[in-house]
């Protein structure tokens, strides 16, 4: 096997089906097929939609990648599959695919963790990680704080979302005023005509009293309420609602505390490296303020292009050339779908 392996990584977690492949820390291709559109109607992913669409898209979206690379099946060294976590279904069409594919060609499969898969795809832009380093992972499902000591190994979990993750407040805060779905772009994109400090809404998790337990953990269902109480006592009063103000403050309370978190959580470990992944790190605010508190604790923060901060099959492939480089063993060919995988390990044991 070559010293810079040849990896194709397939993502199939939620409501984007992406094929990537890399060379090493060179990216190849980044095929994406994404059944949005779908789901937009009902104002959320539906899993089962979610699940027909990689049925349907997974096939072609392969052989647009391999074209996209100038590569056969046979030329790779390694097929890596996100195992977890995510929605059943749906990873259950990219695993079986996965494990299709690698007895085909005979080639090892890696079952990878969905999350520190958001992790290695920052190296496809900025080169190695230092190590260690503290990740930050948000998007609809996660909202999350990692330490990196060895991203082959495996990753400590500072925090986490103990209800609603940034994304998934995003989407419903974004429902609510009436704009669309995914919630997040029309947010941002609202919130650039607002004032992000007209109302006032509240910080969760970030009390003196929620230090001890919850130093490192988010909450975002009491600002998603607070949101909600507002604007249907303006409605009530018949006034009208300055979405646009609404938007600016709500993301400015999510940003806020996400990077005085990300930041604390990077000084208390000693560590001057932040990299920031997740859909919710293509935010144009999250990505002005994390830079600005970082300078002040001369902190370095990494975020990956907006393409590949959503879910994308590039990270995976990443992920899974980082293994391979490390020499670390495949997978079983019975590797399961887990829909809730921890962070107990980067990849599926063999």
């Amino acid at each position: 096997m070559p010293d810079e392996p040849l990896v194709l990584g397939i993502e199939t977690s939620c409501d984007e089906t992406g094929i990537g492949i890399v060379r090493g820390h060179t990216l190849l291709a980044d095929a994406l097929a994404s059944s949005v559109e779908q789901h937009a109607r009902f104002g959320g992913v539906v899993p089962e939609v979610a699940s027909r669409a990689h049925l349907e898209a997974l096939v072609p979206t392969m052989k647009r990648a391999l074209d996209d690379a100038g590569v056969t099946l046979a030329d790779v060294d390694a097929i890596a599959v996100t195992s977890g976590p995510g929605l059943a279904g749906a990873l259950l069409v990219g695993v079986a695919a996965a494990k299709g594919w690698a007895l085909a060609a005979e080639k090892p499969i890696y079952g990878v963790n969905h999350l520190a898969a958001h992790v290695a795809v920052d190296t496809l832009e900025h080169g190695p990680l230092p190590e260690p380093a503290v990740a930050m992972l948000v998007s609809g499902g996660h909202s999350s704080l990692l330490l990196v000591d060895d991203l082959t190994a495996g990753v400590t979990p500072l925090g986490a979302t103990i209800d609603d993750a940034a994304g998934e407040a995003f989407d419903k805060v974004a429902r609510l005023l009436g704009l669309g779905f995914p919630g997040g772009p029309i947010i941002d994109r609202s919130a650039r005509e607002g004032d992000p400090r007209s109302i006032a809404f509240p910080r969760g998790l970030t009390a003196p009293k929620d230090q001890a337990a919850h130093r490192f953990d988010f909450s975002f269902s009491g600002l998603k309420t607070a949101v909600a109480r507002w604007v249907e006592a303006r409605e009530r009063a018949g006034e009208p609602v300055p979405v646009a103000d609404v938007s600016a403050s709500f993301q400015e309370a999510v940003c806020d505390v996400l990077t005085a978190k990300a930041i604390d959580a990077c000084r208390t470990n000693g560590v001057d490296t932040l990299v920031i992944g997740g859909g919710v790190a293509a935010n144009s605010r999250l990505r002005v303020l994390a830079e600005e508190r970082a300078a002040k604790h001369g902190i370095r923060v990494r975020v990956p292009r907006p393409a590949l901060c959503t879910d994308n099959g590039a990270m995976v492939a990443a992920l899974g050339s980082h293994l391979v480089a490390a020499g670390v063993a495949p997978s079983r060919l019975d590797l399961p779908a887990d829909s809730a995988m921890g962070l107990t390990a980067v990849s599926v044991p063999g």
